[in-house]
């Protein structure tokens, strides 16, 4: 059955914005399931590092700035710096592979790279630091994944990508001023959202926004869907979203309407989980990654690879 609302998500696994949105988006997700389906597309922040470098960013202040997105928004960082900048361009093409050859597994990819870039010594450039942090996804082959990151299908479908990016040009995002122009083409910015309609209607979230805007969008777009209420038990949520949930996400998760997300009573009601056997805790860069036992592990580099990445 064709979805009511589809939802074209612009996102890159090196934008901490794009990462931050991520407890906003679980919420979505949770209040209205298969009633929108959802499209990832690949924004391409970056093909080499000389625009970074040229507006001064450093590895000290990439480390930087992840304290100060860790404190306001939320999601894990472990501020360290790395041993040098690197570039998007290959871990978003690894989505893309896996797009392509496993239909559906490009979500749970691009989080575990997501994941992997603001808490582990990653760099985008180095093929089998991507292979090994996404050898913790059971549903794709991490080497295959790699192996097709210069293939001609792979690249095309990157350009296509990119090039639907970049036509935000008199949208709602650019009149909003959340619209970026890195490469002299106006494109929506990550994490911009653009939710249409089954009869064709359009609305726009641009950039990061929080989860009163898309809620409106889609209230909006059509009052009849069925909207979920947050779960009495978390550990519903941890069956709902199988590649395992931070402590913001769950705590966005179990607030209810416009309420402040009570991160402190959701660590708590998830330690009970850990206590009660029904919930595994995973380290992740200060913070935590749960899931049910058995379930999704964090990305992590060797201790090997850990150190010729310091």
């Amino acid at each position: 059955m064709t979805s009511p609302i589809s939802a074209t998500l612009y996102n890159d696994p090196a934008c901490p914005w794009g990462y931050s949105e991520n407890p906003a988006l679980r919420v979505i997700e949770w209040r209205y399931g298969s009633q929108i389906d959802w499209r990832l597309v690949l924004v391409g922040l970056s093909e080499d590092t000389s625009r970074y470098a040229s507006h001064g960013y450093t590895p000290a202040r990439m480390a930087l700035s992840g304290v100060s997105f860790r404190d306001r928004y939320g999601m894990p960082f472990a501020p360290r710096p790395k041993a040098r900048l690197s570039a998007s361009s290959r871990a978003c093409r690894a989505v893309i592979a896996a797009r392509q050859q496993w239909p559906g597994s490009e979500w749970v990819v691009f989080r575990t790279l997501q994941l992997a870039n603001f808490n582990t010594p990653l760099l985008f450039d180095e093929d089998e630091q991507l292979a090994e942090v996404l050898s913790v996804v059971g549903a794709v082959d991490a080497e295959r994944i790699v192996s097709l990151i210069d293939s001609p299908e792979v690249l095309a479908a990157y350009e296509q990508d990119k090039a639907e990016t970049r036509t935000a040009a008199g949208s709602p995002t650019d009149f909003q001023g959340k619209a970026g122009n890195s490469d002299g083409h106006v494109r929506y910015t990550a994490p911009s959202v653009v939710f249409t309609h089954a009869d064709g209607r359009k609305l726009e979230a641009g950039g990061f926004q929080p989860v009163e805007a898309y809620d409106v969008v889609i209230a909006n777009l059509d009052p009849t869907l069925e909207r979920k209420a947050p779960p009495e038990d978390p550990a519903e949520l941890l069956e709902a979203f199988e590649f395992g949930l931070t402590t913001q996400e769950v705590a966005a998760l179990l607030a209810s309407g416009n309420d402040k997300p009570d991160r402190v009573a959701a660590e708590i009601a998830l330690l009970q989980l850990v206590a009660d056997g029904r919930a595994e805790r995973h380290a992740l860069g200060g913070d935590a990654l749960w899931s049910l036992p058995g379930g999704q592990r964090p990305p992590a580099l060797s201790s090997a690879q850990f150190a010729s990445a310091a």
